[in-house]
């Protein structure tokens, strides 16, 4: 056990990743999603791809929790088990990718991916069509396979959702439940691929306590009415985190 500390204390840019940590559990109980797009380019950038995906999976497998029974009474549920069915469906395809993908390639797929998404969401653009269990099941599915390959199950479904025109409480309860059920499907398969990586998996452990504090202070934060001020906050944070995440700016794996 005397190693354990060790093991975390050697990881590279700790500092980094403990930052990011606080600022995503701020997010990520705020908003309900978020969370994975500021961890990542950082995990990204001073982790092994497997490792950044490792460290993620721990951290937010606990951070949500102090949240989930207020969002299992506000979230749609049907369309979290929909979601849930195309993540399930789709994951293993992604996981397969991840062991493909060279290093510095992850980190540039991680950080181009949160950013289309930001400008897209920045836009403007807003669904005004009727989300079918068809197009929520695949939607599900697409993120899934993101979440396997670059650790992303969000893009898609938060593009969905967030361009829809339903209420930002019902939207942010959902997304809070999905990502959940996302990091239990994700632990399996890794743990079942024997993916799972001890330095990284004891520091997401253990990042998750100031992760679930920060988790817990965004959800009292959050007011349906502060939708425009958050989303401003939110975008300059996930911009910081994707730029900073780009491979020109790692301080090595």
């Amino acid at each position: 056990m005397a190693e354990v500390p060790a093991l975390v204390l050697a990881l590279p840019g700790l500092g980094w990743l403990v930052l990011a940590v606080m600022v995503a559990g701020l997010v990520r109980g705020f908003a309900g999603f978020g969370s994975a797009m500021i961890i990542m380019p950082v995990a990204s950038s001073v982790l092994t791809p497997v490792g950044a995906l490792t460290f993620l999976i721990m951290t937010e497998l606990f951070g949500p929790l102090p949240n989930l029974r207020a969002g299992w009474r506000t979230c749609d549920r049907g369309d979290v088990a929909r979601l849930s069915f195309g993540a399930l469906v789709a994951l293993p395809l992604g996981v397969y990718g991840l062991s493909r993908l060279p290093v510095d390639l992850f980190g540039w797929v991680v950080s181009g991916v949160v950013l289309v998404l930001l400008v897209a969401l920045m836009s403007g653009w807003r669904y005004h069509g009727r989300l079918t269990p068809s197009l929520v099941t695949g939607t599900g599915a697409l993120g899934g396979a993101m979440a396997g390959a670059v650790g992303l199950a969000g893009p898609p479904v938060i593009m969905l959702y967030m361009a829809s025109t339903l209420p930002i409480a019902k939207i942010r309860a959902t997304l809070l439940l999905f990502l959940f059920v996302i990091d239990l499907l994700m632990i399996t398969v890794f743990a079942a691929w024997g993916l799972l990586l001890i330095e990284p998996m004891v520091a997401g452990v253990l990042l998750a306590v100031p992760y679930m504090l920060a988790n817990r202070a965004g959800a009292l934060l959050f007011r349906p009415e502060t939708e425009s001020r958050f989303r401003a906050v939110a975008y300059t944070i996930i911009a910081a985190s994707a730029i900073l995440g780009l491979p020109v700016f790692a301080a090595g794996h």
